[in-house]
């Protein structure tokens, strides 16, 4: 049974309910009769009271301020409530390191004397005004039978905020060993104060709990959030049963965006670990201690040999995405997922080379459409594989190598030239992403590596290159020059100075079917032309100034 609150809204409860509700009066903690105020009183959907949020609460102090101040402008005067100094209390434990909460326990009409375990020296009281109950909104919750109820806890919030809960002594140590603490030390005990307490609404609907028979059916359609804080405040309390209907909701709800990494935050913090909460982490960690470099594996193996182009299109950008978001390569698994990749880069160029070999044989001329066109196909699929895999190396650095390789397929780039472009411009496009991570620096490979690449696959790159324009929407012409060029200048002048001049005639003669290398040119022509002027002159000026 939930008993009813202040009169004055009990026309609102009606309301909400649809029930009548026991009216119930409270009175100061100095027997000074107190003054009832409309005070906003949330309503959970399991039928507790709790405290509202604090805007709530400073809105509503709000409007009363304004609704009390006189029309003349005089300054309002000073309630009885915040003007009438408290009884001084003695403080009878120290604050112990496991109850974040601080609490004191006293009587509505006399000072206890120190419990047993106190400490032996007296300590000294002095009448110090209780701030406290300076503009103080507050708020009376009943819980079980009024009639039947020997307790009273007076709970201070942050922002000015005192609620009183009637409660059961009985009820609360037995579900709260916070509470069964503070109870066992002294006797008589008739009210119990917990100061400064941080989250008020919390507090008071886990005071509720206690009187549920079924806690976890309370905390069904609740926000993860709030159970989050239900659980922080329930193991303050030390309310076991709490904790662990906390922990079976968020074992069993599913966790939506930022929820993940607060539930495994909170779970983390708990102070015991007998609550068992390796259930819910092993939502979010496994217990291998190594990377799973196999189940990495086993997933690019499954996308490079997918059948279907729509589902090998989109796992490939996921994934492609998710190995830039997150680093995974540490702890020392970089050396295994290397390999993995490699080994993929490996099949799939030895996939390629037999492809391009049947493809140039004279008797595939005389073959069918249909067979031409499984195998062109193919040729497709392990080129955009291959750029794949390109790609993931050059994002992370681990192109070097793949450099390497490339540069060396010499007998590809001669077959090159007998497949139909629309086949085989992918191929290109691989050549495009290796000159770009070495312009970018994302791949260093030695100069002989450089040499080597420019020498075997500028000119089919050169080839494709109008195709490539217009035929690739994701083709950037911009980046694949500035690559190119870069890639270029890196060379010896001598070198740099070879391969600008074939390219400068190409470009003379196709325009814009061609690369255009013209910031490339600019930096080799100074290089060339300007730089042993301006480095004569320096060296005579120099000379001149010596002598």
């Amino acid at each position: 049974m939930i008993a009813g609150v202040g009169c004055a809204i009990v026309p609102i409860i009606r309301l909400l309910l649809k029930t009548s509700m026991e009216e119930f009066r409270f009175g100061r903690l100095d027997g000074q009769p107190a003054k009832i105020r409309n005070v906003p009183i949330a309503v959970t959907p399991e039928g507790f009271w709790c405290c509202p949020s604090q805007a709530v609460l400073q809105k509503s102090m709000k409007n009363q301020n304004q609704h009390a101040r006189p029309k003349g402008g005089a300054s309002p005067s000073v309630s009885k409530a915040s003007s009438v100094q408290r009884t001084p209390t003695i403080s009878l434990e120290k604050r112990t390191h496991s109850t974040p909460t601080r609490s004191r326990t006293n009587s509505d009409e006399q000072v206890l004397p120190p419990a047993d375990d106190a400490v032996p020296d007296q300590p000294k009281v002095s009448p110090v005004p209780d701030k406290r109950h300076n503009k103080q909104h507050k708020i009376s919750v009943g819980f079980g039978q009024l009639h039947t109820s020997d307790l009273k806890v007076m709970l201070y919030g942050r922002e000015g905020v005192a609620v009183k809960m009637i409660v059961h002594k009985n009820i609360l140590a037995e579900n709260s060993t916070f509470f069964a603490d503070k109870l066992s030390r002294q006797s008589p005990v008739s009210c119990i104060e917990v100061s400064d307490c941080e989250d008020v609404e919390i507090f008071v609907e886990t005071v509720g709990l206690m009187y549920c028979k079924d806690v976890k059916q309370r905390l069904i359609k609740q926000a993860v959030a709030r159970v989050l804080r239900i659980l922080k405040v329930a193991e303050s309390l030390g309310f076991p049963t709490c904790i662990m209907s906390c922990l079976n909701y968020l074992e069993a709800v599913p966790w939506v965006g930022d929820e993940e990494e607060n539930v495994v935050s909170s779970i983390r913090q708990l102070h015991c670990e007998n609550y068992g909460v390796s259930p819910l982490l092993k939502r979010v960690a496994s217990d291998l201690t190594n990377p799973p470099s196999d189940t990495l594996a086993h997933i690019i193996e499954l996308v490079l040999k997918s059948s279907d182009d729509r589902g090998r299109r989109e796992m490939k950008s996921l994934v492609l995405k998710l190995l830039k978001e997150n680093n995974i390569w540490t702890n020392g698994s970089s050396d295994s997922c290397v390999v993995t990749f490699y080994s993929s880069c490996r099949n799939c160029l030895e996939s390629l080379s037999n492809l391009f070999r049947q493809a140039s044989e004279p008797e595939f001329s005389e073959q069918s459409s249909d067979s031409k066109e499984v195998i062109f196909r193919q040729i497709t699929l392990e080129a955009d594989n291959l750029l794949w895999l390109a790609e993931i190396l050059a994002d992370r650095n681990a192109a070097d190598e793949l450099t390497s390789i490339w540069a060396s397929q010499g007998e590809l780039a001669k077959l090159h030239c007998r497949i139909p472009v629309m086949h085989r411009h992918l191929i290109s496009c691989v050549t495009a992403r290796l000159f770009v991570a070495v312009g970018k620096g994302e791949a260093l490979p030695s100069k002989e590596t450089r040499q080597l690449l420019l020498d075997v696959w500028l000119q089919p790159l050169m080839d494709d290159y109008n195709w490539l324009q217009h035929g690739c929407r994701w083709f950037d012409r911009k980046v694949v020059e500035e690559g190119i060029g870069q890639t270029i200048l890196t060379l010896p002048l001598e070198d740099q100075q070879s391969i600008l001049l074939t390219w400068l005639g190409r470009f003379l003669k196709v325009g814009d079917s061609c690369p255009n290398l013209q910031r490339a040119f600019e930096v080799w022509w100074r290089r060339t032309f300007v730089r042993p002027y301006t480095d004569q002159q320096a060296s005579s000026s120099s000379q001149s100034r010596r002598s």
